[in-house]
């Protein structure tokens, strides 16, 4: 692209203070720039991806069987119950929820910088949190509140020399009831819906010091809802305290990670944008900006003073 497009492209960028060339400046569409930001974080797409196989082999593999004794079973008698949060809508407010709001934003600010890096940085936020989680349940291997009736379906608890379970419930439900610490509801939860509320406390400018309370009503939100989803894991017998409580903090923490990776800290002037639209700023700034004033002088005296040496060169050159 010219600099005559790029002048066209972004009109009012060099007009006022940066904040307000940032506002009302250049737009980066997803025909403009999408290919050039794809290409650039091309590697991070193949670390998701594998990611991703990580998660799936996780899930399939046999969590450890912890000893379970006779005098453990006071704990882990509590009823079997359905899941008042389905596992299938995890990912629909965990995920594409946030996706949407991004995509809103997309549409009303034409930043593809903003689009790309939030969903790139929400999908390793999740994915992520997926892996520690799955692996620590499979290392731990602690038996769910309702373990008793998972292990032992017709009421009859046996045990054998060693005073350990066995089991003569279904397979599938042996597994799932040694997958108790930490809560993957919760983790996805505070993994996805976090980092939507940091992403929401930039764009609204939360921690502007102008006291809107307000704001923060928006922002508590998401982290309410993750609250409830955790809670209803406990309500639901298929979680003790600790492994929501555990759940809620890895998912938060990993969400705070990537989304610093990606965005200044939500209390930051620039805080509602991605750090490569401020790159992006810079370096279409360098390139319009004329230079300094004496500077354009110091060039024409210098090319006057290169004319007159050449003109001098030739008189003396003609008199020889």
């Amino acid at each position: 692209m010219g600099w005559k497009d790029m002048i066209s492209f972004c009109p009012n960028m060099f007009q006022g203070s940066r904040a307000n060339e940032v506002e009302l400046g250049c737009q980066h569409t997803i025909k403009s720039h999408g290919g050039k930001v794809a290409k650039t974080h091309k590697h991070d797409w193949l670390i998701l991806i594998l990611l991703g196989g990580i998660e799936i082999v996780l899930n399939i593999t046999q969590p450890f069987y912890r000893f379970v004794g006779k005098d453990m079973m006071t704990d882990l008698r509590y009823p079997m119950k359905e899941n008042t949060v389905p596992v299938w809508s995890v990912p629909l407010y965990a995920v594409l929820l946030p996706i949407l709001i991004f995509t809103i934003y997309y549409i009303r600010r034409k930043d593809v910088y903003d689009l790309h890096h939030s969903v790139l940085g929400l999908l390793f936020a999740v994915l992520i949190t997926g892996v520690l989680t799955d692996s620590i349940k499979n290392a731990v291997g602690r038996p769910r509140p309702n373990f008793f009736w998972r292990c032992f379906p017709n009421g009859q608890d046996l045990y054998d020399q060693l005073g350990d379970v066995v089991c003569n419930g279904k397979a599938s439900e042996i597994k799932e009831g040694h997958k108790s610490f930490p809560s993957g509801h919760t983790s996805w939860s505070f993994a996805g819906l976090g980092f939507l509320s940091f992403y929401l406390a930039g764009k609204i400018k939360c921690f502007d010091g102008r006291g809107h309370v307000a704001k923060l009503c928006i922002i508590f939100l998401p982290i309410l809802v993750a609250c409830l989803v955790g809670a209803s894991r406990v309500s639901d017998y298929w979680h003790h305290w600790q492994d929501v409580f555990a759940g809620g903090l890895l998912g938060l923490s990993v969400a705070t990670f990537c989304y610093l990776q990606f965005f200044p800290p939500p209390y930051h002037t620039e805080g509602w944008g991605p750090y490569a639209y401020f790159r992006a700023l810079e370096e279409s700034r360098s390139i319009l900006v004329p230079p300094p004033n004496n500077e354009i002088g110091m060039q024409g005296v210098n090319l006057n003073h290169q004319n007159q040496d050449s003109s001098f060169d030739a008189m003396e050159s003609g008199r020889r």
